[in-house]
């Protein structure tokens, strides 16, 4: 059966390069990921009825008072019983929609006939700082000839500079020239159980400002490959929450929130329309709140590094190939991209093509917990331990990180 497209929920995308490369020596069945388009997404509220008689088992069992009314009831008489949307929702509208913002994008190209055709989009995003500094997705902002603007919830509009652009993540951080704006809340992406209830708000079809949705959490751990609706390249995207919150192009880059108001992810992408309906992803907020952190600190984003390239080791490779282990990350490359960049912190620490990584101080390595996502808790500077099987033997090595450049 053919993948589902993945598109972004906005315009504009960003393509990154593929880190891991297929080594020829071995044996590696290809792997299919869901295929998605990032777009820009809205959600939308949703109220219900309850019809409850006045049995006093069913009302105690619906929650309803079983005490009797002083007023006279006619035998076998019904009672319809309406119960509003829950409050939450809506607290979490009134907190968060302040601090969520459309971002509009404009950029000029010379097409075939030598005439000058001008590109428009948009995105959303939040604030994160009360002196305008906002988070949204790096495929909302990946054009650098472009220019944004930001229009905050109560309509009024700056210019807006892209502070930083995450090479490992789609997750970037824009500043504004303002004081006094409302910001979010971040929570804890790590504690979000499936089922439970979120809300998405952003800035839906790119005209309609701050829609606000709700859903659940459909799934967490999802990996996909992102791409524009419009085709082209694509990004490979995991640790994704996956949410059944209505998103629409526009979306991108807005917050995804917990019934606490705290937000929990940023909505990025949602699988093609006519091939799905209710599937949306999310970058879980802890993925990212390090970056954040440095931004916020330095007015940049720096990711430690190792210097190696890798494919995940599945089980299928691992009963084709005769590593000795069955998860990890196995080191692979070519003559144009080796498998462990001469001068790395890799390669200064004796890793070689071939060599299964599999834990990052302790911690596993595996298809959903890839070596890139664990490799993006640490900073520069940090010696970690990792073990390794080399033709079947395992060891463990010290390895200083390096900054990304």
């Amino acid at each position: 059966m053919k993948d589902p497209k993945i598109i972004y929920t906005d315009e504009e995308s960003s393509v990154s390069e593929e880190i891991t490369q297929k080594p020829r020596s071995k044996t590696f069945p290809k792997i299919a990921f869901i295929a998605c388009t990032l777009l820009v997404g809205a959600l939308g509220g949703v109220a219900g009825t309850i019809v409850a008689t006045h049995n006093s088992a069913v009302r105690s069992a619906l929650g309803f008072s079983t005490s009797q009314s002083n007023e006279p009831q006619s035998a076998g008489k019904t009672e319809k019983i309406v119960v509003e949307e829950s409050s939450s929702v809506i607290d979490v509208a009134k907190k968060v929609s302040p601090a969520v913002v459309s971002i509009s994008t404009k950029s000029s190209a010379v097409d075939f006939f030598g005439q000058t055709v001008t590109h428009e989009g948009g995105g959303s995003g939040f604030i994160i700082t009360s002196d305008g500094l906002i988070v949204t997705n790096k495929h909302v902002v990946s054009d650098k000839n472009a220019m944004y603007t930001v229009f905050t919830y109560d309509w009024k509009s700056y210019p807006a500079e892209v502070l930083a652009r995450d090479s490992v993540s789609d997750f970037a951080v824009v500043k504004i020239k303002a004081s006094g704006l409302h910001v979010v809340e971040l929570g804890d992406s790590d504690q979000l159980q499936v089922g439970q209830r979120v809300v998405a708000i952003g800035n839906a079809l790119g005209q309609f400002q701050n829609t606000v949705t709700s859903g659940v959490i459909s799934a967490k751990e999802r990996q996909i490959d992102a791409g524009s609706a419009a085709g082209g390249g694509s990004e490979h995207l995991e640790g994704l929450l996956q949410t059944d919150t209505a998103i629409n192009e526009g979306n991108s880059g807005g917050p995804l929130i917990n019934l606490k108001g705290e937000v929990v992810g940023i909505n990025t992408a949602v699988a093609a329309k006519g091939q799905a309906e209710g599937i949306g992803f999310a970058l879980p907020m802890n993925s990212i709140k390090n970056s954040i952190a440095q931004v916020t600190k330095s007015g940049k984003i720096v990711r430690a590094y190792l210097g190696v390239r890798y494919i995940a080791l599945t089980k299928e490779i691992a009963d084709q190939n005769d590593y000795g282990v069955s998860t990890g990350a196995v080191l692979v490359g070519n003559p144009q991209n080796p498998a462990v960049v001469k001068g790395s912190p890799a390669a200064k620490a004796g890793l070689k093509a071939d060599d299964v990584i599999t834990k990052i101080n302790g911690e596993q390595v595996t298809e959903q917990k890839s070596l890139t996502r664990i490799l993006n808790q640490y900073n520069v500077g940090d010696v970690i331990e990792i073990v390794i099987v080399r033709e079947k033997k395992e060891m463990t090595v010290s390895v200083t990180l390096e900054e990304l450049k």
